[in-house]
């Protein structure tokens, strides 16, 4: 299917898996990163550029507030689609700056595969 993977940014080790498979299942290629420190390292020193950005909210080291700041900054990096999906009860809209998308967990396999080819369709790097 599409050669331009999908960054998934997740720190639970089981739900990272979970999703990483799903996705994979539908043919999509798909990176992983534990939290926004190593998505961004990624993203900076691999020259990785993904169709779009499956992002968790609450992580250790860097959270996905932090995370989305940082590339909004980054010209080489605003311009891919980001999807926060989080059980977080409470999400601050003004800090997630405007295009993203928020997914509540629990989620399920057609949501997701919904929620990313959604961001394929946005992405400037679309395949």
């Amino acid at each position: 299917m599409a050669s331009t993977p999908i960054l998934l940014v997740e720190d639970d080790p089981d739900i990272r898996e979970l999703f990483a498979e799903t996705l994979r299942q539908a043919g999509i290629q798909v990176t992983t990163a534990e939290n926004g420190f190593e998505a961004l390292r990624l993203l900076r020193e691999s020259r990785l550029a993904p169709s779009g950005i499956l992002l968790d909210l609450m992580m250790p080291v860097m959270d996905g507030y932090a995370f989305l700041y940082e590339r909004r900054k980054d010209p080489n990096l605003a311009s891919i689609p980001v999807a926060v999906v989080t059980a977080a009860h409470t999400v601050n809209l003004a800090q997630m700056g405007p295009g993203v998308e928020v997914v509540p967990k629990p989620i399920d396999a057609p949501r997701l595969l919904s929620v990313v080819n959604g961001l394929r369709e946005r992405s400037p790097a679309r395949d």
